[in-house]
Parts: C-alpha cells; structure tokens; sequence
C-alpha cells in the first residue's frame, strides 16, 4: 500500500465561492482526504471566516479585491510565512491552483525548500485582458504565465485544446486532469414542474437555459442573437430564455433581454433542478479552460450546443449528444441550435444520449489521476529523488 502523503494546495479561490475553479478544488481536497492524504488548504480569508481558527490543515492570508469581480480576492503575497511554516512540517509535494501574488510566493518558498510543485493552469487570464481592452498586456501576461507554470514538476490542464494551445506558446511538462460531474446531483429527475411553471411554461414548451459568470469574456452577446433567431425561426414554439448566474454585466443583459428569467446565483440541489427543468442549455465562451457547465449540462439531460472546444470538444459527439460550432462561427452556432429544435424527436434522442455519455464521467477517476501526478512529483523532482536535506 502507497504511503499517504502530505499535500499543500494554494489557491486564492475556494468553496464556497462560486465558480468552476473553487468547485474543482473542493472536489480534488475531499478525494484526496477520504483515500488518507493530509491535505493543507492555503488561501484568502473569506467573508465567512471570521469564526474559522487556522491550524495545520488550514492558513489564512489577507485577500485583495479583484476589480470587476465581486467576492474573488487576490491572496497576499507570504514567502517568509510560508517558508517558517514548511520549514517545521514540509509538505511532500505542493498543488498551487492560481498565479496571483499568494502562488508565486509560494512558488518561490517551494523553490527555495526543494519542495515538489504541481500547479494548475485553472483560468485563461491572458484571454480575458482582450475582452477588458488590454489587450497590450497580453504578451506580458503570457510571458509570466509560462514562466511561471514552467518552474513546476508538472502543470495539470483541463482540456486536450488547453494543452495544445500551451504547447504552442512554450509552455512544458502539461499533462491532462479533466473533470468530472456529480451525476446524482444532477439529474434529470430533479425537473420540476412547479418551477417551470413559474417560468411560465407549460408542458411541451421549452426553456433555453444558460448557466454561468455574467462577466464581459463569457461572450454573452451571442445569447441574445441565439434567442432571437430561435423565436423567429419557431414562432409557434413558447420559448423562455433562463438565466442562471450573477456579475458584472447583468444589468447590461437584463437590458438586452427584458423577457429573459434570470435567476441569479442557484446552489446544489436548487441548481439541479434549474439545469433538469430545462430542455436546451446555451455555451457561448470562448475563453473556457474547460467549462464545468457543460458537464453539468449534459448530466441534467440538456441538448448543449457549444463551441468545439475545451469541454464540448471532448464530451459532445455532434448531432449524437450535443451539438458544437467552430470556435468564433456564430452563424454556425446559432444554426446547431436551430437544428436541435427542428423536431421533438432530435431532442429527444440528444438529450438521452447526453445524460448517458455524462453518467460515465464521476470524479473518482479524475482525483486517481490527480494522486498519481502529485505523487510522482514528490518522489522526483528534475529527474533526481528528492529527500528532505536535498536543498533543490
């Protein structure tokens, strides 16, 4: 039996935040726990933290704001903590998660000690300055981000188009950690009639559902353009466009889409009755990793119609379970959701496909090959076994 290890993660987002990234990490630190690891969760102090004491599985840091994104921090910068810290009880191998001021010092502390690294590439950073106009910084930003996934044993990434688009620009040693989706949670049988109803919907009729961060580098224009040609396409059909979700640019959307739903920030089991009581769910992004959505889409029974990228790219068989368009295409975008209206039937059939294609995608799978990448790096680092009087 594999000895049990000690793993640092340092991340400046964590549940129970809302976004993919802190769902993801949360999934990873209890499947290490429950196969035996000692888990310590480095990151910013939360809201909710102010009764919560640090201890040896636990440092809390202060946390900056970051501008645009309401309740996400940046950590503040710690290498002495952390060197005092891992000095007293070294960890044996270090998962850091994000690139902001809190991972690079404790790349720099985990340098110094000779202690192990994975990191994570979680969030296409350098993507998102072209949607705020900087795109000026975009070189410089891609710049520190290869060099510094580049001083990691390993970089994990989400997706195969992740991979190949970091490979390109010079990034090394990546390896693939997809994702997985809790198929009980979501499930076509949490559909509610009484929440459908309360869209204004009746039997047979069909809601368009969309879930996510309303943020300006989700591409959200392309919901309304969607929409739009859906209805004038199939006049005859009540359609109703539900939003899942809150940022920045929501009240931009409310504006745009005065009959939409929106729904704001959903949780659990309230979350999976939104996604099974739906029938379509729209993916415009172009800036994913990989779009947990997705996943969660197609395990509550939805026909998805996404970019071919990321998720869809690796989950969605066109016209089998799903249906996708070239990155960028958005008159190909807006026909793949034309088809899978075009008859009851098609629906029918995709969504079925869907559920069944996501009921094979558990976690348990995803977080053996997260131990096994953490501990292959705790026992080499640059080729040589590491020890604790190394100093690498």
């Amino acid at each position: 039996m594999s000895k049990s290890l000690r793993i640092t993660l340092i991340t400046e987002t964590y549940a129970p935040e809302i976004n993919g990234v802190a769902n993801t990490l949360s999934r990873l630190c209890d499947g290490l726990r429950l196969r035996g690891h000692r888990v310590e969760v480095i990151r910013p102090r939360q809201s909710d933290d102010e009764m919560r004491a640090a201890g040896e599985d636990l440092m809390l840091c202060r946390g900056w704001p970051i501008p645009g994104y309401p309740g996400l921090q940046w950590g503040q910068s710690s290498m002495h903590k952390l060197l005092r810290r891992w000095q007293r009880n070294r960890p044996d191998v270090l998962y850091i998660a994000t690139e902001g001021p809190l991972g690079l010092s404790a790349l720099r502390a985990a340098r110094r000690l000779g202690i192990a690294i994975v990191s994570g590439f979680h969030t296409n950073f350098q993507q998102y300055t072209r949607q705020y106009g900087l795109s000026f910084i975009t070189r410089l930003l891609t710049t520190y981000l290869r060099w510094f996934h580049n001083r990691s044993n390993a970089t994990l990434v989400p997706s195969f188009t992740q991979k190949t688009e970091l490979e390109r620009r010079g990034f090394e040693r990546l390896e693939l950690l997809s994702r997985g989706v809790d198929c009980q949670l979501f499930h076509p049988s949490k559909r509610s009639s009484a929440l459908r109803e309360s869209w204004g919907l009746e039997p047979g009729d069909t809601a368009v559902l969309h879930v996510g961060r309303l943020a300006a580098e989700k591409n959200l224009g392309l919901l309304k353009t969607t929409f739009d040609g859906l209805v004038s396409t199939y006049p005859e059909k009540n359609l109703r466009l539900v939003i899942v979700g809150d940022g920045p640019v929501r009240p931009t959307l409310q504006r745009q889409l005065p009959n939409a739903i929106f729904c704001g920030t959903q949780r659990g089991d309230a979350l999976a009755a939104h996604y099974a009581s739906s029938d379509l769910f729209l993916f415009p992004s172009l800036t994913e990793t990989f779009g947990n959505v997705v996943l969660e889409a197609l395990a509550s029974g939805l026909g998805v119609i996404a970019y071919d990228e990321a998720a869809a790219a690796q989950h969605i068989r066109h016209g089998h379970n799903g249906a996708v368009a070239m990155p960028g295409d958005e008159d190909g975008f807006v026909d793949a959701a034309r088809w899978m209206l075009e008859d009851d039937e098609t629906l029918r059939r995709v969504r079925l496909n869907a559920r069944q294609h996501a009921s094979r995608q558990g976690w348990a799978g995803i977080i053996d090959s997260f131990e096994s990448y953490l501990r292959a790096a705790s026992e080499t680092r640059d080729g040589v076994v590491l020890g604790v009087g190394t100093g690498q």
